[in-house]
């Protein structure tokens, strides 16, 4: 089933964004919609530099201070996703690119994600106390 949805995902995408860029170009006019999408791919390059750099300071405190990094992968994770969303040419892409880039949104997306894992995964820590040989 997963795989099934995958498809119609790489498929549905396309056609969705398609159909969007060509809404917005019947209402600006097509080169106003060619800078656009340009525009937005050089603010999305702009923003993932700045929010990775964030997310990349954070990791390596958490690092020095002797803690997991768990949220820092995660988010770590999300700003290159977003970063290849606002990336890729269309409108929906950009939506959800900057849904996964901006700090707050990103962070009810984290939570979302880390609810919806824990009730399909049961998820357990390990601690070990003495050093193994």
């Amino acid at each position: 089933m997963p795989l099934l949805w995958l498809a119609a995902l790489f498929v549905a995408l396309p056609l969705a964004e398609l159909y969007v860029i060509l809404k917005v170009g019947d209402w600006l006019g097509a080169l106003p919609t060619v800078a656009l999408l340009a525009a937005d791919s050089l603010l999305g390059a702009a923003l993932l530099r700045s929010q990775g750099r964030s997310v990349w300071r954070r990791f390596r405190a958490a690092v020095a201070a002797g803690r997991m990094p768990h949220r820092e992968v995660q988010e770590g994770v999300m700003v290159i996703f977003g970063g290849a969303f606002l990336v890729t040419p269309g409108f929906i892409t950009d939506v959800a690119g900057l849904l996964l880039l901006l700090p707050p949104t990103r962070e009810l997306l984290r939570r979302a994600g880390l609810r919806l894992l824990r009730r399909r995964f049961r998820i357990e820590t390990v601690t070990v106390r003495e050093p193994l040989p």
